[in-house]
């Protein structure tokens, strides 16, 4: 396994239960998004079975994701793309963060969801339809920190409609992955 930059989110509990919902869900002739690639460990294993584009705002990440062999390019969540995406994957920064818990450098981007954990989450659901297929998905994986409750309504603020569809208990908290479709 290479070493991942100290400024990359490395593979972690929350990374293996999205790429398990991620291998349930993917179909072979799927066009697939990875929004906050990261280390590029999900794109990797999902570019064996379909086509995959990497986005995030960390140029490291990108670096790591590239180094994979998997096409990746720097920005702000779904900015500047084309789609049509058929699967949109997101492990956002999902964790409420104080003003006094930042930490100022490129790894922040993956662990700063602002004050109620759902900052980044708002700006993503606002931008995943622009980019998905008519009958696409949506797989975000979130924290029960975060409130379930509360992705469900940013998301059905527009035009989707959600539900869980794997969890994991890890250390006081409940991650879940959530699957969004575009409400017809």
């Amino acid at each position: 396994m290479s070493v991942i930059h100290p400024q990359v989110y490395p593979p972690m509990e929350d990374t293996y239960l999205l790429l398990e919902a991620s291998l349930k869900e993917i179909n072979p002739c799927d066009r697939v998004l990875e929004v906050g690639c990261g280390s590029g460990f999900i794109a990797a294993r999902l570019a064996e079975i379909a086509l995959v584009l990497g986005t995030d705002i960390n140029p490291h990440a990108v670096r790591e994701t590239c180094g994979k062999g998997i096409d990746a390019v720097r920005c702000d969540l779904c900015c500047g793309l084309r789609g049509p995406f058929d699967l949109i994957l997101f492990n956002p920064p999902y964790l409420p963060t104080d003003t006094d818990e930042r930490i100022d450098d490129w790894l922040e981007h993956a662990l700063d969801g602002g004050e109620d954990g759902c900052r980044v989450i708002a700006r993503f659901a606002a931008q995943a339809g622009k980019v998905l297929a008519p009958g696409g998905r949506i797989l975000l994986l979130l924290s029960s920190l975060t409130g379930l409750d509360r992705v469900n309504g940013i998301f059905a603020q527009q035009g989707f409609q959600c539900e869980a569809v794997a969890e994991k208990h890890v250390e006081g908290e409940t991650l879940v992955v959530i699957r969004c479709r575009a409400v017809l």
